[in-house]
């Protein structure tokens, strides 16, 4: 039998580190194909590497680790690393996934490893049932904001934002009325907002995704959002194209 292949998905280098070589200890035929540091990394890895097992942080940037757990769902054993509390860990007793708690102990990792080497050759399990339950947990997200308009301070539902742009030190607000700045970093913001509605498709730019209207390509095959109600078409860098593969 072949090895089996795992990918580490973790934003935080040392704790991936830690993984990675507790792994090689506890499991040293294990080959880990490709290390993730935020969530498009770990989407790309996972189409280019189609493993065994994804080892996947519940909270990164660019792509939490839930939308990456539904393009995972079926295709691979995904175990979650998570910092989530114990009201929250109850959803994983369906035993749809394994998780691990941050910080990684030894002898938990050696349990899930053993619980991992039982069920490679198994068809992996579908996460939809998880993945609702764990997204009804997630709350304090970001639903309006203060922005400025010239002297004037408007405060917009997130709903209503059809976008997200930096601008300098400012972060541009942008609805299907007009334009408004906040004094907050894009990378800040990208923290606070539902990434189930928000999604980044350029270092500069976080877009609603119900105000997309759909993807078009220039002349020279860049990806480009066209919005519902705006005119503007939002460039997409590439390593976030892999959001739109299905649209």
């Amino acid at each position: 039998m072949a090895a089996a292949r795992a990918i580490l998905a973790e934003d935080e280098p040392l704790l991936r580190e830690e993984l990675a070589e507790l792994l090689a200890r506890l499991w040293p035929e294990l080959e880990i194909v490709a290390q993730a540091a935020d969530g498009i990394a770990a989407l790309q890895a996972l189409e280019k590497h189609t493993p065994d097992v994804l080892f996947l942080d519940i909270s990164m940037p660019g792509l939490n680790g839930l939308e990456v757990a539904r393009h995972a769902s079926g295709r691979c054993h995904v175990v979650f690393v998570t910092a989530y509390d114990q009201h929250t860990l109850a959803a994983f007793e369906q035993g749809a996934a394994d998780y691990l708690l941050k910080p990684v102990l030894p002898a938990r990792l050696a349990t899930t490893v053993a619980r991992l080497k039982e069920r490679i050759g198994r068809p992996p399990a579908a996460l939809e049932g998880l993945l609702r339950e764990l997204s009804a947990k997630a709350s304090g997200y970001l639903r309006w904001i203060n922005a400025s308009q010239g002297q004037t301070v408007r405060v917009i539902t997130v709903d209503d934002v059809c976008y997200f742009q930096a601008d300098s030190k400012y972060t541009r607000v942008v609805t299907p009325e007009g334009e408004s700045l906040i004094r907050k970093p894009i990378k800040e913001l990208s923290q606070e907002l539902d990434p189930r509605s928000f999604w980044q498709i350029h270092r500069s730019t976080i877009v609603n995704v119900h105000a997309i209207a759909g993807v078009v390509r220039d002349l020279r095959g860049r990806t480009q959002v066209r919005l519902k109600r705006r005119e503007e078409l939002l460039p997409v860098s590439e390593g976030y194209t892999q959001l739109f593969r299905q649209m």
